[in-house]
């Protein structure tokens, strides 16, 4: 399974560590900003790594030829259209919230915010319209009395998150397909960013 990663920051470092004990190929890391993390931790490994022309948009040419998934990993860019097209299987990205309730940037703050009892992650299908593509594997976890966005993001999304994303990687590997299953935009709620106080 030839895969191109696209991402930032902790959550990225963790997903390319997580790739490579998949025993995954992986052919490119794309990032918004050549001094993250996520590029440094690539070039450690000897991976390609290449920055995106424009930090909200992945174009075809920054995916690796031959890639037959793009992993989305804290990324904040778009995956245009003709670049999903490139991957045989196309792209999976790791949402914080139980799609399709709080599609956004800020999903855990809207999950703290309107005291929701139960948060969780999906794997999806990137798509053209933000966190509106099928789900691939979706599971909850408790929010804890008081805790914060972050809090909540290090003690059980996070981790979620790579359990997830490695068993959605590793179905693909086996049928050579991705489950798929709409969201029901009945439930769609959105979270945009917070203003801070």
């Amino acid at each position: 399974m030839r895969i191109t990663l696209v991402g930032s920051r902790h959550f990225g470092v963790t997903t390319l560590d997580m790739l490579r004990q998949h025993e995954v190929e992986i052919a490119r890391v794309v990032v918004a900003d050549p001094e993250d993390r996520l590029a440094a931790a690539a070039k450690a490994a000897g991976i390609d790594v290449v920055v995106q022309a424009d930090p909200k948009l992945v174009v075809a040419s920054e995916i690796a030829e031959g890639t037959e998934l793009i992993v989305s990993a804290h990324s904040h860019a778009r995956i245009s259209k003709q670049a999903l097209a490139t991957a045989q299987l196309g792209g999976i990205g790791y949402h914080p919230s139980l799609l399709p309730r709080h599609r956004g940037i800020a999903a855990i703050e809207w999950t703290i915010k309107v005291g929701d009892p139960i948060a969780g992650g999906t794997v999806y299908h990137l798509a053209d319209r933000m966190d509106a593509g099928a789900i691939a594997a979706q599971e909850w976890c408790f929010v804890k009395k008081g805790e914060t966005a972050r809090e909540l993001w290090e003690r059980a999304l996070a981790p979620l998150g790579q359990k997830l994303l490695a068993e959605v990687i590793d179905y693909a590997k086996t049928h050579h397909a991705l489950p798929a299953i709409p969201q029901d935009e009945r439930f769609a709620t959105r979270a945009p960013a917070l203003s801070p106080h």
